[in-house]
């Protein structure tokens, strides 16, 4: 992707899901800033374009995309129609009912899986699955999201052995914005 079109992509994703006010994060931590996925993932053309842009991050020999609940569902459904790679959706626990199953659409044990999330602040939503997929039989590694808000996400994913590819920052979304 040019510069021109990374820096427009990083623009319409700021002004589709960037909003003010307060807010409490998965991790706890208070944010005057939020980022609702819902908002990109939720407009087709937009999430067409982000899932387009997020291809080079997928690294070779990876055998299928592990979707998050519930925002990283949309994004690796999309990334798998350019990418031909099948799905796993993961939820944040196994069902109690049923299959009891930690994650849909195929097998784990034994595939090299690809985390994908929408945005990352701490981690610890990858870093739950993480484990429950490594102790399913998944082999991971790399982590692909559409925005990391750097706050320690990166650094706490590497002490689980797990690489973070972020689509955009959250300084490069606020650049490509004229914001500093």
């Amino acid at each position: 992707m040019s510069s021109d079109a990374s820096t427009a992509l990083a623009r319409r994703i700021y002004e589709t899901a960037h909003i003010t006010g307060e807010f409490t994060l998965r991790s706890g931590a208070k944010s005057n800033e939020y980022f609702d996925k819902y908002l990109f993932e939720a407009d087709p053309k937009l999430l067409h374009d982000i899932a387009e842009a997020m291809v080079p991050l997928v690294p070779p020999g990876v055998d299928a995309l592990a979707g998050l609940e519930m925002g990283g569902i949309p994004l690796a459904t999309m990334l798998s129609q350019f990418t031909g790679l099948p799905v796993l959706f993961v939820r944040k626990k196994a069902k109690e009912y049923g299959t009891c199953k930690i994650a849909e659409g195929g097998q784990v044990r034994g595939r090299k899986l690809l985390i994908v999330e929408d945005v990352v602040t701490l981690g610890g939503a990858i870093l739950d699955a993480a484990n429950a997929l490594r102790e399913e039989g998944a082999e991971l590694g790399v982590v692909v999201c559409v925005i990391d808000r750097e706050s320690g996400g990166p650094a706490n994913l590497a002490k689980a052995d797990l690489a973070l590819k972020p689509l955009f920052t959250m300084s490069e979304l606020k650049r490509a914005c004229g914001i500093s």
